[in-house]
Formats: structure tokens, C-alpha cells, sequence
């Protein structure tokens, strides 16, 4: 039986790969929660579309400010030093390439590296692709944070998206709740499968051949001090 760990211990883990010195931006929903895991003693600068440079972890309820809002209109801190500036500046920024790391959520992502998070079509359904295409490939780095499979069981990872596209071969790598995988010219490889989960049970939950590429748990920060 495969194991799944939860949002918060998921975002965590991609908080401990953000290189030091790294200017993200964080999407709207689950991706917020990697600002309450960055360690105080590394310096990384979280950025919003909506404009803000220095953005902190979420709010003791105390601390919250009305008018200090992230771009899914959560609340959010200011670390000191932060920079305020106009939304037009904020989007220059992200299609500029000063981005080093963005982390958005999924509907679908294909084993090319497209990524589809922003309409599945259905009737009814509200577009909403704000700023995640501009993110999307504006940033050096894309990482996914999302479950494996929908609510119906579905896999999230597939063969090409079904989808309305957010971006073509844009994803850098997916934090899913049961395995962190890599996109790489071969298709999706295994950096990291969680508790007791094997590559086989992820190739049945997925449908898809993967590369096993997992190895002892190391971050990009412990890759990085052996450069």
C-alpha cells in the first residue's frame, strides 16, 4: 500500500529544496503553505504578482493586516526590508526572467513538462489563469505541488494533457503527496518516493513507465555545498 503524507510535511519538503538566495513566487492555494516552512537563517525572497518583495509567513491571527494581502487575497506578513511597487512592475518581474523558483498548483502535468492548471473545461467551469502562465515560463525553475490523483482516482501525472495548457515543457519537477518526481527527456523519474511506496505501485496509480532515479534523501541545498 503506498504512503501519502500530508500538505504540510509536502511543503516543507519543497521548502528545504529553494536554494539559498532565491527570489519565488508562490502560487495561489496549497503553495502559500512552503512561506511557513523556510528555514529564519537562509535568505530567500518571496515574491507576489500582486506586488510585493519580502513577503513573509502567513499571520499569527494577531498580526493580521487587512490591506497586506498575498494574490489569492490571503493574508500575508512583510519581512523587514520588503518592497512594495505597482502590479505592471510585479508581471515585468515574472515574464523577465528574475524569478528562480515558482511553485503552482495542477490539474494535469504531461511527462513532456506541460502544465495544465488554470480550466478542465468542464461547463460551467470560471477560467482562471491569472498570472500562472506568465510564471509558468518566466521562471528559471517551475515546481508542482499537488496531490497524485484527483478525488475520482485519477493520475494528475499523464502520458499529454487533456486540458487547456498553462505552459509547454515548463515543469522543472512535482511534489505530489506520494513521490517528488523530476521531468527529464525520458519521461518523469522517481527523485523521492515517500514511506513504503515503490515505483511499481506508482506506475499502476499512474499508468505511466517511470525512470527510478531515487536515491538517499538529499536536498538542493546539500547538492549545492558539493559544487
Amino acid at each position: 500500500m503506498t504512503t501519502r503524507i500530508p500538505r504540510q510535511e509536502l511543503a516543507a519538503r519543497i521548502a528545504a529544496d529553494i536554494p539559498e538566495g532565491s527570489y519565488v513566487n508562490l502560487g495561489i492555494g496549497a503553495p502559500t503553505l512552503v512561506a511557513n516552512y523556510l528555514p529564519d537563517d537562509l535568505e530567500i525572497i518571496l515574491h507576489t504578482e500582486n506586488g510585493l518583495l519580502g513577503m513573509g509567513p502567513a499571520p499569527t491571527a494577531g498580526q493580521v493586516d487587512p490591506d497586506l494581502i498575498n494574490a489569492g487575497k490571503q493574508p500575508v506578513t512583510a519581512l523587514p526590508g520588503a518592497a512594495y511597487f505597482h502590479h505592471a512592475d510585479s508581471f515585468g518581474m515574472m515574464r523577465g526572467g528574475h524569478l528562480d523558483v515558482c511553485v503552482l498548483g495542477a490539474f494535469q502535468v504531461s511527462q513532456a513538462g506541460d502544465l495544465a492548471n488554470w480550466s478542465t473545461g468542464a461547463p460551467g467551469a470560471i477560467p482562471a489563469v491569472g498570472g500562472a502562465m506568465d510564471l509558468a515560463i518566466g521562471a528559471k525553475s517551475v515546481y508542482v505541488m499537488t496531490d497524485l490523483l484527483t478525488k475520482t482516482g485519477e493520475s494528475k501525472l499523464v502520458a499529454s494533457c487533456s486540458y487547456p495548457l498553462t505552459g509547454v515543457g515548463c515543469v522543472t519537477r512535482v511534489y505530489t503527496d506520494h513521490a517528488v518526481f523530476d521531468v527529464t527527456d525520458a519521461g518523469f523519474a522517481v527523485r523521492e518516493a515517500f514511506g513504503d511506496t515503490t515505483i511499481a505501485e506508482l506506475e499502476a496509480l499512474t499508468g505511466l513507465v517511470l525512470v527510478d532515479a531515487t536515491a538517499p534523501e538529499r536536498s538542493n541545498r546539500d547538492e549545492g555545498k558539493d559544487a
